[in-house]
């Protein structure tokens, strides 16, 4: 097994994974070329990221929201510091270095690659207690807030393309140029009907084609065992209108990921709801498979 360490500033090292042989048969590697980090995500108190056989992985305390760049290269994950205060950092995994983003704020988090892996776009606090979308180019130049005087709240961003990210109020969904203007806005309940429920966290992501919607929301499922409502991930077609559900009856869906080769990624929970699988699929939602026995909050390449 091929490892290696590195030191994070402000998190504790924990030992490199290993990997086994005698994974259950429903468990399917992720698959990623070039052997870089194809996957990575939420264990307990430390983050993972694994190459494509999962021969490689790194594990650390410390960090969470962990984001795999779309090259494997790169790992992005939020610190928070005993006052509270959460920062984005970088870390090479080729040379093992590690960068904190330049913005000035002290309550910034959870990253998002661009499609390129060139910026980095992550919720940020503003001066006036309002959530908003920080963009930023990873070698720290060119940082932009969108929409930055409003008063409108803005959740679980996304990119849609390279040019153009989202986010929504709960009640709409927006988009965003790379200047901060919104250059679009739809009611969600127009997209996607009165039979959902949206929570701050719940994201949206384009296809790479822009012709679906993808996202995860609360539903009507009644599910023994479970406390708060249940989520599902679904896809909209923005031709038809139609809504389809991707994940499986009996499993609540927190938390989701979409790549820009149309990969889903999503983390779940079923009966009796005391530990998170990931799980990968496609647009269709064929072939579920099983890809970590125990993690959530995934994102992949």
């Amino acid at each position: 097994m091929k490892s290696f360490k590195f030191l994070i500033p402000a998190l504790s090292l924990l030992v490199v994974a290993c990997h086994t042989n005698n994974k259950p048969d429903h468990t399917e590697t992720p698959k990623v070329v070039d052997n870089k980090y194809a996957l990575a995500y939420q264990l307990d108190d430390k983050i993972v990221a694994a190459n494509a056989d999962t021969s490689k992985q790194i594990s650390f305390g410390g960090a969470t929201d962990p984001s795999v760049s779309p090259d494997g290269n790169k790992l992005a994950y939020t610190v928070s510091d005993s006052l509270g205060n959460r920062s984005v950092w970088i870390a090479d995994m080729l040379s093992k270095s590690q960068t904190k983003l330049n913005v000035k704020n002290k309550n910034y988090y959870r990253a998002m690659w661009s499609p390129s892996g060139d910026r980095v776009a992550f919720s940020i606090f503003n001066k006036k207690s309002v959530w908003k979308v920080g963009v930023i180019k990873v070698d720290n130049s060119g940082y932009v807030m969108l929409d930055s005087t409003s008063v409108l709240n803005f959740y679980a961003p996304a990119w849609k393309n390279e040019n153009q990210l989202i986010a929504q109020d709960l009640q709409k969904l927006y988009t965003f140029d790379l200047t901060g203007k919104i250059v679009g806005a739809v009611n969600i309940v127009d997209l996607i009907g009165k039979n959902f429920s949206i929570a701050s966290s719940n994201t949206f992501f384009y296809s790479k084609d822009g012709k679906k919607l993808i996202f995860n929301a609360g539903n009507q499922d009644i599910l023994a065992g479970l406390t708060g409502p249940a989520e599902a991930v679904y896809v909209l077609d923005m031709a038809t209108k139609k809504v389809k559900r991707i994940s499986p009856d009996g499993v609540t869906v927190p938390s989701l990921f979409v790549t820009a080769n149309d990969k889903i990624v999503y983390s779940g929970m079923e009966k009796p709801f005391t530990t998170s699988k990931i799980y990968a699929t496609d647009l269709e939602g064929r072939d579920i498979k099983v890809v970590v026995d125990k993690g959530n909050n995934p994102s992949a390449n």
